[in-house]
């Protein structure tokens, strides 16, 4: 049994130590700032809906831990939709302490809007919106009806559950673009499967594809030095090869996620001297040439990034430069490390 069987088996209790969560409440909810297609910096409301577990078992992840082991009843997801943009918009504006602190995408998280006309919206499940056992298909019309008021409504989806029910969701937002988030992660096909993605290359291709095909926008998750990258050499390499393979599916979008601890897989995974996460300069590097190849969008993930392997003198600056990148999506000079001895133990 390789190691990747063993960590992923059904046995494994560390799989089962859920959080407690509600159907009838998303588990967390934030405004974030983004730059939007048009160019503009737009307020994003970002509802991270609580339902039934992925079925894909991806050695790097654990959104699982926020997720019910059955499907929400109806009306379930409408109802938290409901719950999380009556407090957006309000004064009552709150966000989970224990998700919010950890999520950032993009530019500026977890703030209050300035404005109570959210521009876009994304609805995030920890796993696919087009699985009939995370989201029930009976509830898209409510669904649609709560959020057709956005410019944007940004789902995300396993490659493999891309097909005519994204289609159908577009037609019920109306005059709203739809845009999918599919995980390419690597584009290395050993690799994925090491990842126990249960996905190819190929699969990636043919449902972005079909999703520009039929009018609707595709953004694309890289993670920068997932498991199984042994340096950050290759790091970088890969993370380029990526950028360029999500831009020639038909990708808009691309967001790269350093890879970091969390799930109890990758302890076991480190250990077996299999994963570890990027250096800053890796994830630096990787950002500067998916923003030099304007071939569009692309941001970087900034949640826990003090906890990568860099100095702790010019994290700040650095930190505030990939964050100034994310809003105007230009090219910045780099920051030189003046204390190159200064360098930061990991921390786990």
């Amino acid at each position: 049994m390789s190691i990747v069987d063993t960590l992923l088996t059904s046995a494994n209790p560390r799989r089962r130590s859920r959080h407690a969560v509600d159907p009838l409440r998303p588990h967390a909810f934030l405004v974030e700032l983004e730059r939007a297609e048009s160019g503009e910096v737009v307020s994003v409301a970002t509802v991270f809906l609580t339902n039934r577990e992925c079925p894909w078992r991806c050695v790097y992840c654990d959104l699982w831990k926020n997720t019910l082991p059955e499907t929400v009843p109806p009306d379930a997801i409408p109802a938290q939709i409901d719950y999380a943009l009556h407090r957006l918009w309000r004064d009552e504006f709150h966000e989970s302490p224990s998700e919010a602190s950890k999520i950032q995408e993009s530019g500026t998280r977890g703030t209050r809007p300035s404005t109570p006309d959210g521009r876009q919206i994304k609805l995030y499940n920890a796993g696919s919106f087009f699985d009939p056992k995370a989201v029930p298909p009976g509830d898209f019309s409510a669904i649609a009806e709560r959020v057709r008021g956005f410019e944007r409504v940004i789902v995300e989806c396993h490659p493999a559950l891309v097909g005519e029910s994204a289609v159908q969701f577009r037609t019920l937002l109306g005059p709203a673009t739809l845009e999918v988030a599919m995980g390419l992660e690597i584009a290395d096909d050993a690799i994925l499967a090491k990842l126990n993605k249960r996905m190819t290359l190929a699969m990636f291709r043919r449902a972005a594809q079909f999703l520009v095909r039929h009018g609707i926008a595709v953004r694309a998750f890289i993670i920068v030095k997932p498991p199984f990258v042994k340096t950050d050499d290759e790091a970088i390499v890969q993370a380029r090869h990526a950028i360029d393979f999500a831009f020639d599916c038909g990708a808009s979008v691309v967001s790269l996620i350093p890879a970091r601890f969390g799930a109890a897989e990758l302890d076991e995974l480190a250990r077996a001297g299999e994963f570890s996460p990027p250096s800053l300069d890796a994830l630096e590097d990787s950002f500067d040439y998916g923003i030099s190849q304007r071939r569009g969008r692309v941001f970087v993930d900034l949640w826990d990034i003090e906890k990568l392997d860099g100095c702790c003198q010019c994290l700040a600056e650095r930190v505030a430069r990939l964050r100034e990148i994310n809003l105007s999506q230009t090219a910045l000079l780099r920051i030189r490390c003046a204390h190159e001895g200064m360098r930061r133990t990991l921390i786990q």
